[in-house]
């Protein structure tokens, strides 16, 4: 049996797992990132934490395969150099030769949306499947798309960016600095955002009596949980928020026809009161949706522990 350290780097954790040749999380290991690190010491701290996980494992440092790491930016191919991870404060950083003083191993860093959707596709919700396309809605949108079992890298060998998809034409300003991306209205941060303005809008609506003088209070669920409570501005913000989703999934069905769609991200958490309006209306969202159909939205069923998977499982990907 081999074995392989998958590293999934986030804004609030560093998780560490080892992992299988057979996609089997033998143990993990977490601890809390701290984004005010400066960057070399940052890095180091994400090697501890992926030892202390080999350690806890009991298989042996040597014994691992190879590293891999999925970050929340990309790595670009020709200079090596991380691009932008906004949420750690690190822009055009050497990450893969920092990372390789502290392993004597081969070092593999992706995408985390993309490691997510790899896991998912390798052990998770579309293991059935070879091609599908992976969407996480949470503070942004992120995501992945799967071809034959392997991670869509384009031309420039730096994936997809789902997130930054035009939906708008001249929208809202999305935290990229550009406007009118599918992430300022999929996100939960979009979702906020469209919740805030109809209590503002509506106030006699129960969202407005129950959250109007506590705005700081409302999150992703907080139009979910009025609307399954009848109350009708909660359920056209709901309805918007779907419609906005579909329309950016149908997109990225034309393009890569993928066999399934899988949701993740906390929004997902909303089960089926998300997923069966989402289906419902990707039909006629899609071009030839109702002569040929369209794939169908599904919940991620592996949670975090997707992004260590597709993390720890990059060195057997073929086309990096």
């Amino acid at each position: 049996m081999k074995y392989y350290l998958g590293i999934d780097l986030g804004g609030t954790n560093i998780v560490a797992g080892v992992v299988d040749e057979d996609y089997r999380i033998i143990v993990k290991h977490r601890e809390k990132t701290d984004a005010k690190k400066g960057f070399e010491e940052a890095v180091a701290e994400i090697a501890r934490v992926g030892k202390k996980a080999v350690e806890l494992s009991g298989i042996p440092l040597s014994d691992i395969e190879a590293v891999g790491l999925g970050t929340p930016s990309l790595i670009n191919p020709n200079t090596q150099l991380l691009v932008n991870a906004n949420n750690l404060g690190w822009r055009n950083v050497p990450l893969p030769a920092e990372m390789a003083k502290h392993f004597d191993m081969p070092i593999f860093i992706r995408n985390d949306a993309d490691c997510a959707a790899l896991g998912e596709a390798l052990a998770g919700a579309a293991k059935e499947y070879d091609h599908a396309l992976m969407v996480t809605l949470g503070t942004g949108v992120g995501g992945g798309i799967i071809m034959n079992k392997q991670i869509f890298n384009g031309g420039d060998q730096m994936g997809a960016e789902i997130g930054h998809t035009k939906l708008v034409f001249g929208g809202v300003q999305c935290t990229c600095g550009q406007y009118g991306c599918l992430e300022s209205y999929a996100s939960a941060t979009g979702l906020i955002r469209e919740t805030k303005e109809a209590i503002a809008e509506h106030p006699e609506s129960l969202l407005a009596k129950k959250y109007g003088a506590r705005l700081d209070d409302i999150d992703a669920r907080t139009a979910f949980d009025a609307a399954r409570q009848s109350d009708k501005t909660a359920i056209e913000v709901v309805d918007r928020y779907i419609s906005y989703l579909a329309a950016g999934l149908s997109t990225l069905i034309c393009l890569f026809r993928p066999q399934v769609i899988i949701i993740g991200g906390g929004v997902s958490n909303e089960g089926e009161t998300l997923l069966k309006p989402l289906n419902e209306k990707l039909l006629p969202s899609t071009y030839a949706g109702t002569e040929i159909g369209v794939p169908k939205a599904i919940k991620a069923s592996l949670g975090n522990d997707a992004g260590i998977i597709g993390a720890a499982m990059l060195a057997k990907q073929i086309n990096i």
